[in-house]
């Protein structure tokens, strides 16, 4: 039988939230049942909320950065057990049998990995994500979060976390290289301290020096303010990877000027527009324009387990459910140091209608 848990409901497009009922499935036996402790709000929750980025399935329960505790496992399960401390990220399940989900690479399913809100089942049921009680998920696709990591600031790692150590994972960041982060929001001050945490030379560019303290407190050994034309042409040929954490658009070229020869501009955040670049600005030096989407179940658990070896968790503002629809408007203001989570326990109450 289905399991029903209370949530929070966005109906329609742009939406403030509301408490409603939604039902997962019954625990199979590979599926892990978790009760969610913490979910975090990422600024791809907002656009898919407010169907910024095309049309999407309503009603909604957003939320792919879930922490929380296992309360049951089915009978063939073998990575998790009762009280285990688990989290969930940005996909619940893949295809398991391309050449990408062979190597790890589930984020990548070539016949498309089924997301953890917003998406559909192989079999055509809607996904609600972690902005509930409890979710039900086979086991292959739920992380362990070590003891070192509180639940609450583990719970922006499944998605901010990962995001942002794939790519510096994959350009090889560490003793010797110079890494630049452009913004420094839920994106940005995680991939500070990771790239500290590698061994690699940190500066941030981000538009004024407002947060440069904290960035500087996070592990970053320079700060500059772009705001001031002159300040990437100061920086010409100084860096090995920039990694950009913003959804701004960006003038490509002057960035592209500040990397060294083989150097990458790496696209993290998602700008609505498409961005221009003159084809000099690569080949001047051979470098590199990329992008990087979170991470693999093996690479996430990696991640995981970096950051409890290097005392690394995101900094959180810990909220209500009453409180989400008006934080989504903080985000976009860019007030919030540097994520929201929200208690889930706050979701329940006294009559809620069903959805």
């Amino acid at each position: 039988m289905p399991i029903s848990t209370p949530a929070l409901v966005v109906l329609t497009p742009g939406q403030a939230f509301e408490r409603g009922t939604i039902d997962r499935r019954d625990v199979g036996p590979n599926d892990v049942l978790i009760d969610i402790a913490y979910a975090g709000i990422c600024h791809s929750d907002i656009h898919q909320a407010r169907e910024e980025w095309g049309r999407a399935i309503f009603p909604m329960v957003p939320g792919h950065e879930i922490a929380g505790i296992v309360r049951e496992v089915g009978a063939k399960v073998t990575k998790h057990a009762v009280g285990d401390r688990v989290g969930i990220g940005c996909f619940v399940d893949s295809c398991r049998e391309c050449e990408n989900c062979l190597a790890g690479e589930e984020q990548f399913c070539l016949k498309g990995n089924v997301a953890t809100y917003n998406g559909r089942q192989y079999d055509g049921s809607e996904t609600y994500g972690g902005y509930s009680t409890l979710i039900v998920a086979d086991e292959n696709y739920v992380l362990r979060i070590p003891d070192g990591i509180p639940l609450d600031a583990a719970a922006p790692l499944l998605c901010a976390g990962i995001t942002t150590y794939s790519p510096l994972r994959h350009w090889n960041a560490g003793p010797g290289t110079r890494v630049a982060v452009i913004g420094m929001g839920g994106l940005g001050h995680m991939a500070v301290q990771i790239a500290h945490a590698m061994g690699a030379h940190v500066t941030v560019l981000s538009r004024t020096l407002a947060k440069q303290d904290e960035g500087l407190a996070l592990g970053a050994d320079e700060y500059f303010a772009t705001a001031d034309p002159s300040t990437l042409k100061s920086l010409r040929n100084r860096f090995d990877l920039i990694i950009n954490t913003v959804s701004a658009d960006i003038d490509v070229d002057r960035y592209l000027s500040t990397l060294r020869l083989d150097g990458a501009l790496v696209f993290v955040g998602l700008p609505e527009k498409p961005q221009r670049f003159r084809v000099f600005s690569l080949t001047g030096a051979r470098r590199s324009i990329a992008g990087s989407n979170i991470g693999g179940i093996r690479e996430t658990q990696e991640m995981l387990d970096f950051c409890a070896d290097h005392r690394i968790a995101s900094v959180i503002e810990t909220i209500t459910a009453d409180d989400v629809t008006g934080a989504y408007d903080r985000v976009v203001r860019g007030d919030v140091r540097y994520r929201f989570v929200i208690d889930t326990g706050t979701i329940p109450a006294a009559t809620v209608p069903a959805v």
